[in-house]
């Protein structure tokens, strides 16, 4: 009897199973130390979702990835599946140890603790299985990766996969990798080495960074100008942000302009000064220096000139800029006008304290926001504060 009645419920046993997978990865709610011994016992690797409350891609992954069937069936069979805020509880600690820099990091670590391999960033659902399938295969994952390299591993190739995957997942030890594959090439001129030497050319002292700018007509030939150009001005870009030897990096940033574009090194430099000035909260100089530049080469386009005027409307107070960042708003308007630029006009007269102006601007942007189908409640909450003049 005992025999028939388990054979009975079996059918409904892998209903219920199937029913479980179908919606979604099922998370273990355990200590961590639980976790592990789970694992070790199991023979499994630990997917862990390192997410923080804040942040969005986590939940459109938490809404759209982790509940589909799909996703649930493969995970729930190959891995212990768990979501730790690393900003709260157990989660503070293993962020400090597996070093979590971005959020969403997905983590994949063995019943050890050690790190078998990780991702950063919002994955799809295919992407997401390809990356389990990635962390559950030695020659691919990171784990396996790492032992390699330690073991001597050279061969081009595989350094070249390696500081992708390393570089991909925010491992801050990519560096030295990316300087192994340089060193096993004699050729800097082939398609693949350009390919690599533009991925890691972050950081304007490098000899990577000079070799573009030596060699700027092969990259665009590969790339394209917008994207070389993009690249350039993303390395330049990180001199913004060192406190150490200001007046230098400003005059770096200059000298690379004019060798990279002589024809457009004004208008860079100057782009250049007014993001300098604007992280460091330097107002007026800010302000002096983009009235320098839009002066000199009008934005094209409403939405530039929107985008300047808002800018002037979140970090200036003197009431000459001010004016003349009105003067953008409303030329922007005229070129098109739509819920955005309008309710940017009326949070500028409001700023230079004119009622009457700002009044009727936020309403004709709430009438606008009405008609596009837009929300209007950040320019109704504006009005409460004109009305209040």
């Amino acid at each position: 009897m005992k025999i028939k009645f388990f054979i009975l419920l079996l059918p409904i046993f892998l209903l219920v199973q199937q029913e479980l997978n179908a919606q979604g990865i099922q998370f273990n709610d355990s200590s961590w130390e639980a976790i592990l011994e789970k694992a070790s016992s199991e023979g499994k690797i630990i997917f862990m979702d390192a997410y923080a409350e804040w942040c969005g891609p986590c939940k459109m992954m938490s809404k759209n990835v982790f509940t589909d069937g799909s996703v649930g069936s493969y995970f729930n069979q190959h891995f212990i599946n768990v979501k730790m805020d690393m900003e709260h509880g157990e989660g503070v600690a293993l962020a400090q140890k597996y070093e979590v820099r971005a959020y969403p990091t997905l983590l994949f670590i063995d019943g050890d603790g050690e790190l078998v391999h990780r991702a950063v960033g919002y994955h799809a659902s295919d992407a997401f299985l390809d990356l389990g399938a990635v962390a559950q295969d030695e020659s691919q994952n990171m784990g396996g990766m790492d032992r390699r390299y330690e073991k001597g591993d050279r061969s081009p190739d595989f350094l070249f996969q390696y500081a992708m995957t390393k570089a991909d997942a925010m491992d801050p030890s990519y560096q030295e990798v990316v300087g192994a594959y340089m060193d096993s090439q004699l050729d800097w001129g082939t398609d693949k080495t350009r390919e690599f030497i533009f991925r890691f050319a972050e950081e304007v002292d490098s000899p990577l960074f000079a070799y573009i700018l030596d060699n700027r007509s092969d990259f665009e030939t590969q790339f394209g100008e917008e994207q070389v150009a993009g690249r350039v001005m993303n390395a330049v870009g990180s001199l913004l942000y060192e406190q150490e030897n200001e007046a230098e990096n400003m005059e770096r940033a200059s000298e690379i302009f004019q060798q990279f574009d002589s024809e457009n090194a004004e208008r860079m430099n100057l782009e250049f000064q007014m993001y300098f000035y604007l992280v460091r909260q330097m107002t007026d100089e800010y302000a002096k220096t983009a009235v320098d530049l839009y002066t000199k080469y009008p934005p094209e386009g409403w939405q530039p000139l929107n985008e300047a005027a808002w800018s002037f409307y979140e970090t200036v107070d003197n009431e000459e800029y001010l004016k003349v960042a009105l003067g953008w708003a409303e030329k922007s308007v005229k070129m098109e006008k739509n819920y955005y630029n309008t309710d940017t006009v009326a949070a500028l007269y409001y700023k230079l304290g004119d009622k009457k102006k700002a009044k009727k601007a936020a309403k004709e942007a709430i009438k606008v926001a009405k008609e596009l189908g837009e929300d209007p409640s950040g320019t109704q909450e504006l009005l409460k504060n004109i009305n209040s003049l």
